[in-house]
């Protein structure tokens, strides 16, 4: 007769007694209580994370610079980096796999850097320590007395940050690790609005012409005698005696040659350079190849662009007519900005074809400060912040209207607000359940490839309404190819400035002023001019493969949020969670 379950239970009580006994016995508790791998693995490396943060923390507003504190940076990031190499990577789950990577790739630059010494170097054509107010001040709210207090205080502390500065570029000169003399005369006029005697002109002071109403009457008064004495006595002490500093020291003796293979240990200095401004394993030789072939390759699409529009002349005839005619420039700073504005909005209401996760943080469009403008790029962005309420902007230069041409600021806007930086570093501050450093993180490899991709994105979307725009795409393009021949050759090659200069204005549309100044960003900033190029091809490759091993399962929104879902990676982080993606959608 078959038997029932029920007609079992007088052995299932008995039994299960003897199973709880078990469970409980000493021996059985020990293997209950086997930590998982992953969770050991996982743990060393947040720690490690958070003692990174501790040591990075300066508790002061400027960092310190000395080289003594130089040398406990050089030992703290290689214990970090000799303690990271005993944790199990292969133990991490996938996105703690990421964070590693990217730790070790930050750790590495790090400990490459001060083993060179680069802090020797601390400005360029554009500025630096000595630009670093203007940066400043733009990061305070000032809606309450604190922030008014804040805001001061930092301005207290930066005439001993330009002390220790001009002590190292001091040391600098004895070691002959210096900047071109070239690039150290571009310093004079990024410092002469520090210069100004006229206190209460000075932007530095503006925020105090604001103070908002709830403040007391006794507290403004407070806060504007003490910025006053602090811009007289301190802030424009420092200026000139900077000021005096480069006149008399640091021109007469720095080096006349502009490659930083020229300085002691440069060569190899570039080679790092090369390697982290790609984040891939190449060097100059090969990226001198690469971007040979690629103006090749652009010259002749923008020889057949060239025919569309009718033009009977040279390429060179054709370059002249679009810097020379005033049609092509605004006729007013409002005029440049409007359209900025407008472009940026009308991108917006395409962004939605795209991609399917956007950004909460929203942008402005601003020009660039004045301070700074007359070295500067053509357009930049400036982050905001999820965390301080703060809306990006995209900067655009409205110096010298007659070199801002506007067939180029479809491209330049795709670049520098949406879907370009303002979306990818927005959805990274936006990450969750990442280490905080990956929030912030970026990468100019990543960065300036997805903007760069974005420009070119911007064909499909239909954001290029005039053949002159899309040659100012083009253009661009161009521009960021003899990146590739250009950087290489005045590091590597031992290129003039002329020879730089002449290349880049025979082959693209840019404005000579722009020329000028991107040549000198190159020297004076080695081997990040890489990036762009470089980055743009990897991500378009990474495109291609996938569109052609995913067939009719390729979702272009869904690749462009694998793209930035994970914020700022090294590209070779990027083809692995490209490769990932592929596996698991093939048809």
């Amino acid at each position: 007769m078959k038997r029932s379950p029920t007609d079992y239970r007088h052995l299932y009580l008995p039994l299960s007694l003897f199973l709880l006994l078990l469970a409980c016995s000493p021996g059985r508790r020990s293997q209950k209580t086997l930590i998982n791998p992953t969770q050991v693995a996982s743990k060393q490396l947040h720690e490690l994370f958070e003692q990174e943060r501790q040591l990075s923390s300066e508790g002061t507003w400027f960092p310190d610079i000395a080289p003594a504190a130089q040398r406990i940076r050089l030992t703290d990031w290689r214990m970090l980096q000799n303690r990271l190499a005993t944790i199990s990577r292969e133990a991490l789950s996938r996105q703690d796999k990421i964070s590693y990577d990217i730790f070790n790739f930050i750790l590495e630059d790090r400990i490459q850097r001060l083993e060179f010494k680069d802090y020797f170097l601390s400005f360029n054509a554009e500025g630096g320590f000595f630009t670093e107010l203007t940066f400043r001040q733009r990061a305070f709210r000032f809606d309450h007395f604190k922030s008014y207090q804040d805001y001061l205080s930092m301005l207290e502390e930066f005439k001993n940050y330009m002390e220790r500065n001009t002590t190292l570029l001091r040391e600098g000169l004895e070691r002959g690790i210096t900047q071109p003399r070239l690039i150290a005369e571009k310093y004079r006029p990024l410092i002469e609005v520090f210069l100004d005697p006229g206190i209460e002109n000075s932007f530095l002071y503006e925020p105090l012409t604001r103070i908002p109403p709830h403040i007391t009457e006794n507290g403004r008064a407070e806060l504007q005698y003490r910025a006053r004495a602090l811009i007289r006595d301190s802030i424009l002490v420092a200026y000139r005696n900077f000021d005096r500093f480069m006149q008399e020291e640091y021109l007469p003796q720095c080096r006349p040659s502009l490659g930083i293979t020229e300085v002691p240990g440069g060569e190899a200095y570039y080679a790092h350079l090369v390697r982290y401004f790609t984040t891939l394993p190449v060097g100059p030789d090969e990226i001198f190849a690469i971007g040979e072939r690629e103006v090749v390759r652009i010259e002749k699409e923008m020889e057949k662009l060239i025919a569309r529009t009718g033009f009977s002349g040279s390429f060179a005839d054709f370059l002249h007519f679009l810097r020379t005619d005033s049609s092509f420039y605004a006729r007013s700073p409002e005029e440049l900005l409007m359209r900025a504005a407008y472009l940026s909005k009308r991108i917006d209401g395409l962004l939605p074809n795209y991609f399917y996760k956007l950004p909460r943080l929203p942008y402005g469009v601003q020009a660039v400060p004045a301070d700074i403008a007359p070295n500067y790029t053509g357009g930049r962005y400036s982050p905001g912040s999820v965390r301080a309420h703060r809306a990006g902007n995209y900067w655009i230069n409205t110096y010298k209207l007659e070199s801002r041409p506007l067939y180029v600021l479809p491209a330049l806007t795709l670049h520098e607000a949406v879907p370009g930086h303002h979306l990818q570093i927005a959805l990274a501050q936006e990450m969750e359940g990442v280490p905080d450093f990956r929030r912030e993180l970026y990468l100019s490899s990543y960065g300036e490839g997805w903007a760069l991709y974005c420009e070119w994105l911007g064909i499909e979307m239909g954001i290029y309404q005039t053949p002159y725009e899309r040659f100012g795409q083009l253009s661009y393009e161009m521009w960021r190819a003899c990146r590739l021949v250009v950087d290489v050759g005045l590091h590597a090659k031992g290129w003039t400035r002329q020879r730089a200069v002449d290349y880049l204005a025979q082959r693209t549309a840019l404005s000579l002023h722009e020329v000028n100044t991107e040549v000198d960003r190159y020297i004076g900033w080695p081997g990040q001019a890489l990036s762009y190029k470089m980055g743009e091809l990897k991500i378009r490759e990474l495109r291609d493969r996938t569109t052609i091993k995913v067939g009719s399962n390729f979702d272009l929104r869904d690749f462009h949020d694998l793209l930035l879902e994970n914020g700022a990676v090294p590209l070779f982080v990027l083809e692995e969670m490209v490769e990932e993606y592929i596996q698991s959608n093939l048809p």
